[in-house]
């Protein structure tokens, strides 16, 4: 944080990632690369990043408040206690894995991430309208998307919509609104783990924060001005792009 360049990349990459978050996601691929690139430990890295974009998610959640329905089949105690308990195991397995470990899984988790973001349109065709299935199949579908984004959180919005979409959601601000809300669920109960076991850089966190909350906001304002599929390709060129750097490293 006393290297001025160090200190302007954490600030440009956590801007532009709650801009691209507040239009479409992909902040991760460019929260966690920068703070690697700044000497910051992987697994610190991811965790911290994950704080910096917690205040998107709950801006995000109250904007869609009015529009929030649960999944057919489920209510929203239960939808949010899947998201806490999920969220939890995720944030526990990062906490037991080893640095080493974790450097060698980061590129393999931003590839399947692109890959999925860059699939995002397929997907969420192939979920939209989808029947309601029972309750325990969805109960296990948001614990396991909930686990992800607790130990990761590339391409967690992504994958949140095509859940939804799969259990018989069809109203796409409903959609929208569950994702912000079980994003910022998980991601509020991982900060806590991840707090509890030491992984915060809260310098890093705090000073990123204040950037991605700005970006978010400036990111709302402009986004009826860029082309869907413009940005879409942009973001996926840049998780390629640091998949790349990742595999090299």
């Amino acid at each position: 944080m006393s290297d001025p360049l160090h200190l302007a990349l954490l600030l440009a990459a956590a801007f532009v990632a709650g801009a691209l978050n507040a239009v479409a996601g992909g902040g991760s691929f460019l929260t966690l690369p920068a703070l690697v690139f700044t000497g910051v430990p992987a697994v610190l890295a991811n965790a911290t990043g994950t704080v910096a974009l917690l205040p998107g998610y709950l801006s995000g959640a109250l904007g869609f408040r009015q529009d929030m329905r649960a999944p057919p089949g489920m209510s929203m105690r239960l939808l949010a206690a899947a998201s806490l308990v999920g969220g939890t195991l995720g944030a526990a397995l990062l906490l037991v894995t080893g640095e080493a470990a974790f450097r060698r899984i980061v590129p393999w988790l931003l590839l399947a991430a692109t890959v999925l973001f860059a699939a995002a349109p397929w997907l969420m065709r192939r979920a939209g309208g989808g029947r309601p299935v029972g309750l325990a199949r969805s109960m296990g579908g948001v614990l396991t998307v909930a686990a992800y984004g607790g130990y990761f959180n590339g391409g967690l919005g992504i994958l949140l919509l095509a859940l939804f979409g799969l259990l018989g959601q069809s109203n796409l601000n409903a959609m929208n609104g569950l994702k912000n809300l079980v994003s910022a669920l998980l991601t509020a109960i991982a900060v806590a783990v991840y707090a509890w076991g030491g992984l915060v850089l809260w310098p890093q966190a705090l000073t990123m924060m204040v950037a991605a909350t700005a970006g978010g906001y400036l990111g709302a304002r402009v986004a009826r001005r860029i082309a869907p599929a413009m940005l879409r390709a942009t973001i996926v060129a840049t998780g390629l792009v640091m998949t790349v750097l990742f595999f090299l490293r």
